[in-house]
């Protein structure tokens, strides 16, 4: 059987001259001196080849994937920086061409012999790639390629604290605001996905960045975006909750300007906006080591909070939720 066979009459070119081919490729669409003819080939060629790479890694349907073809494969890509590569000009590429990019990086993201991750390796030496997956989002035609790219990096540890302890992490910030709406979701996704997936280690970055990390989240939690509002609540009470961050949630929570912000969101004009912030709330008061500031607010507030909350959503067919108000008003009665 020769497995350099695609489904089409052309042949599929081996490893090295494939990731050459395809090199040599990319590098004319990114050339001034490409005519429009030459350039339409090339692009057509960048597709013919990302389309034989993915059919190499994840076979063709009749022939099996064959681990020294991917083993070939994978170490032409590294020598040749071709994840940068294809990240950095995916713009230029067609629609499907795109989206097997993306098929492409999963595939090796996965790779694994023994307990190493060779393109994991590979990428953490390469910082620009993660940082090019993430400028994406500002290109509205391949933002969502670049975000799932992005996603299959940020599940390996060692490519999300590069990201993570970047400056270009509250690029996030930007994205999830002043981007339409489906990116927007993407970037509020990956934001998520940095911050909850390797819990020890986003952990001990939020205890050391605390300030700066704060300073910057309320402006999501503030944000006049109902979608960026709620699932930044949501968030920022998932983190809270989550023992491993609990130094974070004990400094969180023993500042008056936060309490004030959570309890404006209390107010919301959107049902699903208070419940959130109810969530985030409900920290404060539970606190058995209140701080004097927290406890002046909540005391100076006591009865317009127990009025409040007797009333507030009534009609809430949710157990935990009724039982969880019943312990703050008695909270707050007490005090």
């Amino acid at each position: 059987m020769n497995f350099f066979k695609s489904s089409s009459s052309s042949k599929t070119k081996a490893p090295p001259d494939l990731v050459r081919a395809l090199r040599d490729n990319v590098a004319k669409l990114d050339s001034a001196s490409t005519g429009p003819e030459q350039r339409k080939k090339a692009r057509e060629d960048v597709s013919k080849y990302l389309f034989q790479m993915k059919v190499l890694l994840y076979g063709d349907g009749e022939n099996d994937p064959q681990p020294e073809i991917i083993a070939q494969l994978a170490q032409e890509v590294y020598a040749n920086d071709l994840l940068h590569l294809l990240v950095l000009h995916i713009c230029r590429f067609e629609f499907e061409a795109r989206k097997d990019v993306s098929q492409i990086f999963n595939n090796l993201l996965r790779r694994q012999i023994g307990s190493r991750w060779p393109t994991v390796e590979h990428l953490s030496a390469k910082e620009d790639t993660i940082f090019a997956a993430l400028t994406g989002y500002e290109n509205a035609d391949v933002a969502l390629n670049t975000g799932m790219i992005l996603r299959a990096m940020l599940r390996h540890e060692p490519l999300a604290r590069i990201l993570l302890y970047s400056d270009k992490f509250y690029s996030f910030i930007d994205y999830i605001e002043q981007t339409t709406f489906g990116i927007a979701c993407d970037a509020q996704a990956n934001f998520r996905e940095t911050l909850t997936r390797h819990k020890p280690m986003v952990a001990e970055y939020l205890d050391e960045n605390y300030d700066r990390f704060f300073s910057h989240y309320s402006l999501l939690v503030q944000s006049s975006n109902y979608v960026t509002k709620r699932q930044s609540l949501k968030l920022l009470s998932e983190i809270l909750l989550d023992r491993v961050n609990f130094k974070v949630m004990t400094r969180y929570i023993a500042r008056e300007d936060n309490l004030k912000v959570v309890m404006n969101l209390l107010k919301d004009r959107s049902k699903n906006i208070q419940f959130e912030a109810f969530q985030v709330f409900k920290v404060f008061v539970a606190n058995p080591k209140k701080p004097p500031q927290i406890e002046a607010i909540l005391r100076r507030n006591r009865d317009k909070l127990l009025v409040f909350l007797r009333n507030f959503h009534n009609d809430r067919d949710d157990e935990q939720f009724s039982d969880e108000k019943a312990f703050l008003i008695q909270q707050i009665e007490s005090l």
